[in-house]
């Protein structure tokens, strides 16, 4: 890894670009995987299920990545301003790819008004990355703050259990509440404690107001979809019964997203 930063770090666009590819190649190798059946006979489960397959290899690579980098490497969580490895850095060029190709694929494929929450998210994901990728200032901090993609396997496997039809199964059951669990730990922990390290250290850091503001955009999304997730899994509204053939109720998109 010591022998490829130099590389990425004369590159860094490209190289954010090359592993947007390796998504891309990743994203077709998961469609030959079998899928339910309830998925495969609808567009938008087939392309939520594969778009989420992706999510959830990214999820898993990088969430154990992060905290594997904060648990060799303490001094990530004092210092995330000035401090990096070279395995921090080449994280933070994997995770840029991911939202890249995930911001494309979004886009492509015609589902940009339906997502357009997930889009503003990866806009503002990728201006913070892109900066610790090219001014080497921050990556300590893009590791942190990918300690939110240990939360997000559990995201992504309740919203493909949702898609599956299988809410009243015991591995939702069971995923709800350690998806609770792992939100309140890894996604609102992380980002509180970025927020409060930018605040304490706002009058000398770079850029400070510019992650300052978007600390506060993306705390606000957080907390909000933590509201709808509360409300979704324990405390559920009823809704009207829904048919596989798109003449349902137009709710169903976003029942099987919230």
């Amino acid at each position: 890894m010591e022998a490829l930063l130099p590389v990425l770090q004369r590159h860094p666009g490209l190289s954010v670009l090359v592993c947007a590819l390796m998504f891309r190649v990743a994203h077709r190798l998961l469609q030959n995987l079998p899928v339910p059946k309830v998925v495969a006979v609808d567009d938008f489960r087939s392309w939520k299920w594969r778009n989420l397959s992706v999510s959830m290899v990214h999820s898993l690579l990088t969430g154990t990545w992060a905290v594997t980098c904060v648990f060799i490497w303490p001094e990530m969580a004092t210092n995330i301003h000035s401090f990096y490895t070279a395995p921090a850095y080449i994280l933070i060029c994997i995770s840029s790819g991911y939202f890249v190709q995930d911001a494309g694929d979004i886009i492509l494929t015609g589902h940009a008004k339906g997502s357009w929450e997930f889009l503003i998210h990866h806009v503002l994901v990728l201006w913070c990355f892109l900066y610790s990728l090219y001014s080497h200032l921050y990556v300590a901090g893009a590791v942190v703050a990918l300690f939110v993609e240990v939360n997000s396997v559990t995201l992504h496997l309740r919203l493909m259990l949702k898609l599956a039809s299988q809410q009243s199964s015991p591995l939702y059951q069971i995923n709800k509440f350690l998806n609770v669990f792992t939100y309140v730990v890894f996604r609102l922990s992380a980002q509180f404690y970025l927020t409060y390290y930018i605040v304490q250290n706002y009058s000398w850091m770079d850029k400070g107001g510019y992650f300052l503001i978007t600390m506060t955009l993306m705390n606000t999304m957080i907390l909000i979809y933590f509201y709808r997730l509360l409300r979704a899994d324990f405390f559920p509204r009823s809704r009207p019964s829904m048919t596989l053939n798109g003449t349902h109720n137009n709710n169903i998109k976003k029942f099987l997203t919230e």
